[in-house]
């Protein structure tokens, strides 16, 4: 603050002294944001460096007969900048022109035919030239959102996640990236439910351009797909973490450790594990039985006892222990942990041993991780995956809360995947735009030691968003502009009712 300080003069009069309280110039000095890396030519650079990101992917937009890749650039903008709404006539009208009524724009993202797997991968090879995401995580989830009807590709009563219950609406699979504070998402596929694949769903399966050649497949072997993609295009991930539904599935773990893949998988409480090594093998009919035909299946055959994890935690005196984490906003993140040594046995009888990591939350509940981590893992290396698994809620919650993921309107499959691609694409441009300032513009170290925190906060991408609305401001609809739309509007929905109308009197007229 600044002070005034009444001092009397030598004739008499009074005077008025400023003082300056250091305080408050210390308080300036931290709010100056170059001290925080944020310096004006980098955020007026942020129209082009969006432009330059757009360049490089922009292959991946051509089809063989036509090159409408702008329309990636608008859709990407209108992604970063809109708060709501972001549908193809508003994003459109915002980004483009005031008299775009988005119908080129809905036709490259529902119809046109270029390959959001191209996307993925152009993501994917840009992560592996980047020296500081060596390393990282995968992290595999789903999400859900509600639908009005059955009219979306792959719509169907199946339980949402963000619902939390049984509901009519779509499910996707995702596959994210986490290392050094950037969260991405690098692969999505859109699961279509098995009675999508019968005779009923033929037609509409035509009409909404899901591909002759899909059949149906898990949510389970959709992730395995997507991490051997991954693992195929050398994508630099130490490990991978799945929640419940995919850590449940012995066959899924057995296939990551097949592949040489690390995994830390959450499962439920009643997972059945063993203490000692089981031996499988499918027992002799006994003597006495008499008739019957005779066990086919594997069977624990040594007397090893079943368990669950659950059981776990009150059977036995676990060596628990306090384990720093990494600096958060919060505070230290910290939390108790053990780990015991395990083994599970899936349907084919296979034996494998794992670790199961147990964590102890702040309200007392426990969660449970199985991991093929090696004997001599630290519980220190198990716990920090452990809290790496909140990124892939972040991958979730930034596509969605800031890109508009959840806000998709239209019924095509490929909408859906270049949808899901371009959000794809916003991430990584947010997250590359961090990773080079923070070179470009490192912040001051003293923040640090002033404000007495161990580590400074990240930009969100709530804060990149912020500075882009400022770098490339949104089209403002004039009285004329809003007219002309609306009229344009009015001509575009009497174009498609007369249409209808053609079609109703051709089939009236056929025999």
């Amino acid at each position: 603050m600044i002070t005034l300080v009444e001092t009397t003069n030598q004739t008499g009069g009074s005077t008025q002294d400023m003082t300056v309280d250091y305080t408050e110039k210390k308080r300036h000095d931290l709010l100056d944001p170059r001290s925080w890396g944020l310096p004006v030519e980098g955020t007026t650079d942020l129209a082009e460096r969006l432009r330059r990101i757009w360049a490089r992917f922009r292959a991946c937009f051509r089809t063989k007969t036509r090159d409408t890749s702008e329309q990636a650039l608008v859709y990407m903008r209108g992604s970063l900048t809109m708060e709501e709404k972001r549908n193809y006539s508003n994003i459109a009208r915002r980004v483009n022109q005031p008299q775009d009524d988005g119908q080129n724009l809905q036709h490259f993202m529902s119809d046109s035919p270029w390959q959001a797997r191209a996307v993925f991968n152009q993501i994917q090879a840009e992560v592996r030239q980047r020296p500081e995401l060596q390393g990282g995580m995968l992290t595999l989830d789903e999400s859900g959102d509600k639908r009005a009807g059955t009219g979306s590709a792959g719509a169907a009563r199946q339980y949402l996640g963000r619902q939390g219950k049984v509901d009519l609406g779509q499910v996707g699979v995702a596959l994210g990236y986490y290392q050094a504070n950037i969260w991405l998402m690098v692969d999505a596929e859109l699961y279509l439910p098995e009675n999508w694949f019968d005779d009923n769903h033929a037609d509409l399966r035509r009409r909404l351009h899901i591909p002759q050649e899909r059949t149906f497949t898990t949510k389970i072997e959709i992730g395995m797909e997507m991490i051997r993609r991954a693992k195929a295009n050398n994508t630099p991930f130490q490990v991978v973490g799945c929640d419940t539904l995919y850590g449940r599935s012995a066959p899924f773990r057995a296939a990551l450790d097949a592949e040489r893949i690390l995994y830390l998988a959450q499962i439920p409480a009643n997972t059945i594990v063993y203490l000692e090594k089981p031996e499988t093998g499918v027992p002799e009919k006994p003597q006495e039985r008499g008739r019957g035909r005779p066990p086919s299946r594997p069977q624990v055959i040594n007397g090893a006892q079943p368990v669950s994890v659950q059981e776990i935690v009150h059977r036995l005196d676990l060596d628990w222990r306090e384990v720093e984490v990494r600096p958060a906003e919060r505070g230290t993140l910290s939390y108790r942990c053990a780990a015991q040594r395990v083994w599970t046995v899936d349907d084919e009888g296979r034996v494998r041993e794992e670790w199961l990591f147990v964590r102890r939350e702040e309200d007392g509940v426990h969660s449970y991780s199985l991991s093929n981590a090696s004997r001599d893992t630290p519980l220190e290396t198990l716990a920090l995956w452990r809290s790496m698994r909140y990124f892939a809620e972040r991958v979730f919650q930034d596509a969605k809360s800031e890109l508009g993921w959840d806000e998709l309107v239209a019924r095509k499959y490929r909408a859906w995947m270049h949808h899901s691609a371009l959000d794809a694409a916003a991430l990584w441009f947010i997250g590359e735009t961090k990773l080079d300032w923070a070179q470009k513009y490192p912040r001051d170290p003293e923040l640090t030691r002033q404000l007495e925190v161990e580590a400074l906060p990240n930009l969100s991408v709530a804060n990149v968003r912020e500075m882009m609305r400022a770098a490339l401001p949104l089209n403002q609809l004039s009285h004329e502009d809003a007219v002309r739309l609306v009229a344009r509007h009015l001509y575009n929905r009497s174009r498609s009712t007369r249409s209808r109308l053609k079609t109703q009197r051709r089939r009236r007229k056929q025999p």
